[in-house]
């Protein structure tokens, strides 16, 4: 049992818990690409001849279908008002292959997962279409790594709605102040489960976001699995 720092939106707050479970995101923080998606997204649209994409574009056409089972009405939304005989269907099967190409797990993360399975329920909250990132983990050889997997393709809320996160914890069957939660993100993560009451733990890396003060601890991602059990151990 420990003492939390807790931060909310103009307060800060301590709260005595016993942490039991630690959910994580998946992208960039359990699955690394091995070149950068940007790049990974040229090499899609080029190989079925589809119109010019940008990262940017993707990112806010995919905020916009976090519930998705596909990612076939983001690319739909991207191809609008462009002349191309690609369809969407054609274009999200050709980035599901690049992105399945492109992706690794974190190394050791298997068998650190296993580790921390002993003492803490283990989960997992991605965000993105169902089909999509239950590839992703099938790729990884991840599925069977958590003791709940959500992806928000197959919820009603994306992170970093509080709804998301309250998915995760019930699945766990677990409180969000005994729950840490482990990603990168600012916005979607940090924040997303500093308000839903889970204690953020905030991966980082070159080229990754910077260090929010919300997090209650920073973790080099190169790192995570040999120093997340002792920051865990602190609160």
């Amino acid at each position: 049992m420990g003492w939390v720092r807790r931060v909310i939106p103009n307060d800060i707050i301590l709260l005595n818990v016993t942490l039991t479970a630690v959910g994580f995101d998946l992208d960039e923080t359990l699955a690394i690409p091995t070149r950068d998606r940007a790049t990974i997204l040229a090499e899609a649209v080029a190989s079925v001849g589809a119109p010019q994409i940008t990262r940017e574009a993707y990112l806010e056409a995919h905020r916009r279908h976090l519930t998705s089972e596909t990612r076939t009405p983001i690319f739909a939304d991207l191809l609008a008002g462009h002349e191309t005989d690609v369809d969407a269907e054609t274009l999200a099967d050709a980035y599901r292959r690049e992105i399945a190409d492109a992706l690794v797990p974190l190394s050791g993360i298997k068998p650190f997962l296993q580790t921390l399975a002993r003492e803490y329920d283990v989960g997992l909250l991605t965000n993105g279409p169902q089909l999509a990132q239950r590839h992703k983990l099938r790729t990884l050889t991840l599925t069977q790594s958590f003791d709940a997997a959500l992806v928000t393709g197959e919820l009603s809320a994306g992170k970093p709605d509080p709804a998301a996160f309250e998915a995760l914890i019930d699945a766990l069957d677990v409180t969000a102040d005994e729950t840490a939660y482990v990603g990168d993100d600012i916005d979607a993560d940090i924040m997303g489960a500093a308000n839903a009451g889970l204690i953020p733990i905030q991966v980082i890396y070159d080229g990754g976001p910077s260090p929010a003060p919300e997090a209650a601890a920073h973790i080099p991602r190169t790192e995570l699995c040999s120093r997340l059990p002792t920051v865990l151990s602190n609160y």
